[in-house]
């Protein structure tokens, strides 16, 4: 049986055995008795993306009283859920988006809580994952933005829409009248200032 540790754009954490690029973080939020999640989603703003892999260190998922292990897709999953990356184990990364996110947003000499506060403002409304309108035409939007439509989530890539699953990306068609943005629009000012977020191969095949 797989652990419900599987996260979507929309920041559900369910179960399947589908596998992603990224692990990440948003706190302990899980009894390591039963490998079970705890009612809350989060025990920290602090919502990480980390690497599957860091020097060579091996860890029992939810096997420990430590962070709850999650997992993506892609960094684009990831990022529409409302984390970013880990200064820790990804601080290369961490640091471009840091400096696009402060370019994007007119920051300055910005530190990862603050970006933190703004994070969990933009993703949460009074617990549930906070949608916004968009900020522009969604052939416009940069590479690795993400909107919902309906019960489908759709990454943009070269303008055009890919219908998300645990599996990959598909081409799909997105119903304006009701598109909305899922990837935290400071996030998405990030894009556009030049952070280029991981894809699965199934989106650069298809974008």
């Amino acid at each position: 049986m797989p652990l419900q540790n599987r996260v979507t754009p929309t920041g559900e954490i369910v179960a399947t055995p589908h596998r992603g690029l990224f692990t990440g973080n948003r706190g302990i939020i899980h009894d390591p008795a039963t490998k079970t999640l705890l009612k809350k989603r989060w025990s920290s703003p602090a919502w990480l993306t980390c690497v599957c892999e860091f020097r060579g260190r091996r860890r029992k998922v939810m096997g420990g009283r430590s962070w709850t292990e999650l997992f993506f897709l892609d960094e684009a999953t990831a990022f529409a859920a409302g984390h970013r990356p880990c200064f820790f184990c990804r601080r290369d990364d961490a640091n471009r988006f840091r400096a696009a996110w402060e370019q994007g947003n007119d920051a300055e000499n910005i530190h990862a809580p603050e970006i933190d506060a703004v994070l969990h403002r933009e993703r949460l409304d009074r617990g549930r994952k906070r949608l916004h309108p968009l900020p522009m035409p969604l052939a416009n939007l940069p590479d690795g933005a993400m909107v919902q439509a309906g019960e489908e989530s759709y990454l943009v890539v070269s303008g055009e829409p890919l219908r998300w699953s645990f599996a990959g990306y598909e081409r799909g068609n997105v119903d304006m009248d009701t598109a909305l943005l899922l990837t935290p629009p400071s996030t998405v000012r990030a894009f556009a200032a030049g952070y280029q977020p991981v894809l699965h191969p199934s989106a650069t095949a298809l974008g």
